[in-house]
């Protein structure tokens, strides 16, 4: 049975650089819309739920072309306020080979969302409204009113009996240098309110402070994610290591924890056309597995095939529906590493 399933955050408007050129070196940009709290809800609008985006938008043309934007990905837009007068930017140069691709902000603090005052939400209303929330460490790092916002909607949600999914999507560019002791705190709110979690062992080292002997990555994530998990009192755990191949492609692998049993997705090898909004479709994936009742190892395997898709299309927003991961699924995967 479908759910209503919201995404908490700001709606962005992405310039990217056509082709592998830099910014220097290009004269034009291409503009869409998205950011963490579109990709989710448009994605679980195309896995057949109903999405939803709480968000705050300027009351301009601009806030309407991306309003437009917005319901033409499936995304509901009926929490939406309006207010203020601009949105944030990014810029986006796509990397090649031994070059990364890079992001820059612009203007974040000064959008509508990021300067929305608390009236600007019923946050009981929308607890009402829907069965799952979704919130991402990139929004947490705004400022103390939208933290405040994003802490004071989860526990409503809680409240009413509902499911809070906070992925920790550290982003030291957003903190600022050595600011692993201001953020900490706040993870460590959000994660106690949080009954999904996706993170990975640097989260948990870094972040949180947590400590491990171990030199394999694997190995530190089978360490400190049960102890994370158990200390917050979180159902499921979830997502993915990713390496970078010679050759320009990527293997990537998922991991799901819930019930003290680890499951993992096959290592997949694919070749890479946009990589941003990669994660929100794996997120995207295992909330989907979760609410349709898959069990672990299948939700694993689905989000890491959607996952995998999302960086065959253009843009940041996943585009795949059930029945195409499905397909990717049966023809890249056999068994469950456990």
């Amino acid at each position: 049975m479908p759910k209503r399933i919201a995404a908490y955050g700001e709606v962005m408007m992405r310039l990217q650089v056509p082709g592998y050129a830099s910014l220097a070196q290009e004269s034009h940009l291409n503009y869409s819309f998205s950011g963490t709290g579109v990709n989710i809800a448009s994605a679980i609008a195309r896995l057949g739920h109903y999405g939803y985006l709480v968000s705050t938008l300027p009351d301009n043309p601009l806030g309407e072309a991306a309003l437009s934007y917005l319901r033409k990905l499936g995304i509901g837009t009926s929490l939406i306020s309006r207010g203020g007068k601009y949105v944030g930017m990014y810029f986006l140069e796509n990397g090649f080979g031994v070059r990364p691709g890079r992001v820059t902000y612009t203007d974040r603090l000064g959008s509508s969302f990021n300067t929305a005052e608390d009236a600007m939400y019923d946050f009981r209303a929308i607890a009402e409204q829907i069965d799952i929330i979704h919130f991402c460490g990139i929004t947490l790092s705004m400022n103390d009113t939208v933290r405040g916002q994003m802490k004071a909607l989860a526990r409503e949600v809680k409240a009413n009996g509902g499911t809070v999914v906070f992925d920790c999507n550290y982003r030291p560019s957003l903190w600022g240098a050595d600011r692993y002791s201001f953020a900490k705190p706040h993870y460590e709110e959000m994660l106690s309110l949080a009954d999904i979690v996706f993170m990975n062992e640097k989260d948990a080292m870094y972040i949180l402070g947590m400590e491990t002997t171990r030199e394999d990555r694997k190995e530190q994530l089978q360490e400190l994610i049960p102890q994370v998990t158990a200390k917050y009192n979180i159902k499921v755990a979830s997502g993915t290591h990713r390496k970078i191949n010679g050759d320009n492609t990527h293997s990537l692998q998922g991991y799901l924890y819930t019930d003290g049993t680890f499951y993992f997705s096959q290592t997949l090898t694919f070749s890479v056309h946009d990589r941003i909004g990669a994660g929100d479709a794996y997120a995207s994936g295992i909330i989907h597995g979760i609410a349709e009742g898959f069990d672990p190892g299948r939700t694993v395997d689905f989000a890491a095939a959607a996952a995998m898709l999302a960086h065959t299309v253009t843009g940041d927003t996943p585009t795949a529906n059930e029945r195409e991961v499905l397909q990717a699924m049966s023809h890249h995967m056999s068994d469950v590493e456990r």
